[in-house]
């Protein structure tokens, strides 16, 4: 998708684009590169010099980006003496390592503008100024060293810091974004264009938007803990990479006018004026050349700006743009661009979801960790989930508890709990499952108590934790706990008095994944593959595996994958993943309003969310490079249980296109290849 992206975000008047580089995403293992396929970070910054845009390279290589740790790799964590994002010999050594790698590759292919390459700008760290203040002097230190170590570097180009006091920063503007159990955030192009166009009247001269283009958290790369696998953002490019309308073409307007007057905006005098009431006046002046903006920032009322003789209104809560300071040629509150309502509609090559033949099979090898309690490794104690360096969403935690009924806590009211880091336990007892819980975005621990059946002799505990994303953002983010913390304690209940049995130090069994996630049984070429039942389909069994095979949908409209009837999971198309589905968890039934959204007045993130009461994420994404001719296969490992037989596929495309031309203007309307012009 990169090509067609990179193209309508020219198209839409950008001249530069941005990107993370993703430490783990390009060394998953210590030494061990990736910059294969979507990892490829060259080809990237090569197709926007070939677009004939500049690039702006963010190695961070902290990143936050509601991504998994924060783009850095969880063996970090388990390195002896480590410290992260601190004055810390170990994390720099590890840290200059890498930025060192991606500053050679971007010179060995002479890609710095001081080469003759697109990249003008370089940024080191991210978000530090806050929570510089948790690190103390040695924060200090550290943000010294990064600016030292980025200088030393010699890229020939600017480095900056994002969010840091003592550093150049770039303007961000789009400030939320989706969680599990939250609705979804939307933002106005009457206010989006309000911010960008008062940025630059107040003299601003890099805008950077997050996101233009948000996209999809495929794999498990959505951090949070709990950010969803969309990252639609409502950018001007929304997820499937189609004009968010009218936000995308009226940020392109309002682009084009700014980069018509660059000369007089980078060179020219400044004068300004206040009018009083919150409206205000901007004139940049060269060379007998002056352009006008004039800024009403009041929530209701609307302004009457005179210039040299000449009224002008002005909205409330807008900036009107006159390049020569005669003519308003735009207005942010004035859209004057189509409303696209987009449509999902069916697989016009098969009649689904009745055409999909689901095939099935259960994880096997669960009697080892249920029953048996069989682990790959031992300790009395119970560890941090990112021991396991992330390799997987899910470890097993297991340990055997001794009990006869002369044991003082042996009673007909027994329980078992678990104190957990808000992420997603399922408790088994003796090989019976006995509940689950999880929490909610920004819930770090929770816990879980269930009453249990024990027998005399001896008790399997078996304990599956499967971590939804881990942390991203905060002060010292990375030692936050997941998995299960601890104490894990069977309680007996005897009337008034209450014996708690703390299993904490008992020898505890470990087992990272799962046997299919291990084994691969989503590839085709598994040794695995041919190992499915085509019959007594269970629905709603947790655990389990199914798979079906799907004809490409015709056309070339973005498909998506919904998902209606399932619990949470993960899921292929032809071994490709598109994340985690998780349509079971509902969106917050309040919030919403029926009005439409009011542009005028500080955004914040709540301002107009919809979708309550809904799935939180019923479609997913399935990329069209995805797809092959023909024949396709969709894999699905259902976690918490669900029905597969409503799953299908679907297209978007614009349904509706309307709009209302202001007076004196044109306005296009496209649809489907086909334009219209209404005035």
């Amino acid at each position: 998708m990169w090509p067609d992206l990179i193209k309508k975000a020219k198209d839409g008047g950008l001249n530069a684009i941005e990107t993370y580089v993703f430490w783990n995403a390009h060394e998953p293992l210590r030494r061990q590169y990736d910059f294969s396929g979507n990892h490829d970070l060259i080809r990237f910054i090569q197709t926007v010099k070939d677009e004939g845009l500049y690039a702006i390279l963010r190695i961070g290589p902290y990143v936050c980006a509601e991504w998994n740790y924060g783009g850095f790799p969880v063996w970090l964590h388990n390195m002896p003496g480590i410290e992260m994002r601190t004055a810390n010999n170990v994390f720099m050594n590890e840290m200059q390592n890498f930025t060192s790698l991606i500053v050679d590759m971007m010179k060995k292919e002479s890609l710095f503008a001081s080469q003759g390459g697109p990249i003008i700008l370089a940024q080191i760290e991210n978000e530090y100024g806050n929570v510089i203040s948790s690190y103390g002097d040695v924060g200090k230190a550290y943000i010294n060293w990064c600016a030292s170590m980025a200088k030393s570097l010699d890229i020939g180009v600017p480095w900056i810091m994002c969010q840091e006091d003592d550093a150049p920063r770039t303007h961000g503007i789009l400030i939320t974004f989706k969680n599990w159990g939250g609705l979804d955030p939307k933002r106005t192009a009457e206010d989006v264009a309000f911010a960008v166009a008062r940025f630059y009247q107040n003299g601003g001269s890099l805008q950077n938007y997050y996101m233009y283009h948000g996209g999809t958290n495929f794999g498990r790369t959505a951090g949070g803990p709990y950010i969803t696998t969309t990252y639609d953002y409502d950018a001007p490019l929304n997820e499937y990479g189609s004009l968010n309308q009218p936000k995308y073409g009226h940020l392109t307007q309002l682009h084009n006018i700014l980069r018509s007057m660059e000369r007089t905006l980078t060179y020219g005098n400044v004068t300004s004026t206040d009018y009083g009431n919150s409206v205000y006046g901007t004139v940049y002046s060269i060379d007998n050349t002056s352009s006008c903006f004039f800024g009403n920032a009041n929530v209701t009322t609307d302004a009457t700006v005179n210039y040299q003789g000449v009224d002008f209104n002005v909205p409330a809560w807008s900036v009107s743009i006159l390049p020569d300071c005669k003519t308003e040629v735009y207005n942010t509150a004035r859209v004057n661009i189509q409303t696209n309502l987009m449509v999902k509609e069916s697989n016009q090559a098969e009649e689904e979801p009745a055409s999909l033949k689901w095939s099935w099979r259960p994880e096997i090898n669960l009697e080892q960790t249920l029953v048996q309690g069989k682990g790959q490794v031992s300790t009395s104690m119970i560890v941090d989930q990112k021991v396991t360096n992330d390799v997987s969403d899910y470890l097993w935690y297991m340990t055997s508890l001794n009990v006869d009924k002369d044991d003082p806590i042996w009673t007909d009211d027994m329980s078992i709990r678990v104190n957990a880091t808000g992420h997603i336990l399922h408790a088994y007892v003796n090989g019976e499952y006995v509940d689950s819980q999880w929490a909610t975005y920004g819930i770090f621990n929770y816990v879980f108590e269930k009453k249990v059946k024990l027998n005399p002799g001896k008790n399997q505990i078996t304990l599956l934790s499967a971590t939804v994303g881990l942390q991203n953002y905060g002060p010292k983010f990375d030692v936050i706990q997941s998995g299960i913390s601890g104490p894990v304690e069977i309680i007996g209940r005897k009337g008034d008095e209450t014996i708690i049995k703390d299993l904490s130090l008992h020898k505890w069994s470990y087992k990272t994944g799962l046997h299919g996630l291990d084994n691969k049984i989503y590839n085709s070429d598994s040794k695995f593959s041919a190992q499915w039942n085509t019959d007594n389909l269970p629905l709603n069994k947790m655990l389990t595996w199914y798979k079906t095979t799907f004809k490409a949908p015709l056309g070339e409209d973005p498909v998506a994958l919904d998902m209606q009837g399932l619990g949470k999971g993960l899921a292929w198309v032809n071994g490709n993943s598109i994340g985690r589905y998780w349509p079971s968890y509902m969106a917050q039934e309040d919030g919403c309003s029926t009005e439409a959204c009011d542009y005028r007045g500080s955004y914040y993130s709540s301002k107009c969310d919809t979708n309550c009461g809904q799935p939180t994420q019923r479609w997913y994404h399935v990329p069209r490079s995805f797809i092959q001719d023909g024949v396709n296969e969709l894999v699905l490992f259902e976690e918490f249980g669900g029905n597969p037989t409503l799953v299908n596929f679907q297209t978007l495309r614009v349904g509706t296109a309307c709009g209302s031309a202001y007076e004196n203007k044109d306005m296009e309307l496209s649809c489907q290849g086909s334009s219209h012009f209404c005035n």
